[in-house]
């Protein structure tokens, strides 16, 4: 998707859950799940500017654009990451497979 949803990093900066922005701006919890991992398709204006009122913020800090190529940067970022972190553990398993 070329438009990356943030809303995480905004609920992690103001230090507020999901269910509690949920429960302020009277939608359910469920649908505001769908728009913060970024598999939702559309968003109503409503909808965003009861978020941006909540959250005290701007549309833009809420949604970014991306190109395709950075988002094939981002994966590829991801990925290396994700196995960078699984080695360590499985030498540890290797290590008692060994033994």
């Amino acid at each position: 998707m070329a438009i990356a949803v943030k809303l995480d990093d905004l609920l992690h900066d103001r230090r507020m859950t999901l269910t509690e922005l949920a429960d302020r701006i009277g939608m359910a919890l469920a649908n505001l799940s769908i728009l913060k991992t970024g598999k939702a398709r559309a968003i109503r204006f409503s909808t965003l500017d009861a978020i941006c009122e909540a959250l005290s913020c701007q549309p833009g800090d809420i949604l970014r654009f991306e190109s395709s190529k950075q988002n094939a940067s981002d994966r590829q970022r991801r990925a290396n990451e994700a196995q960078a972190v699984e080695r360590p553990a499985e030498r540890e398993s290797n290590k008692e497979i060994l033994k």
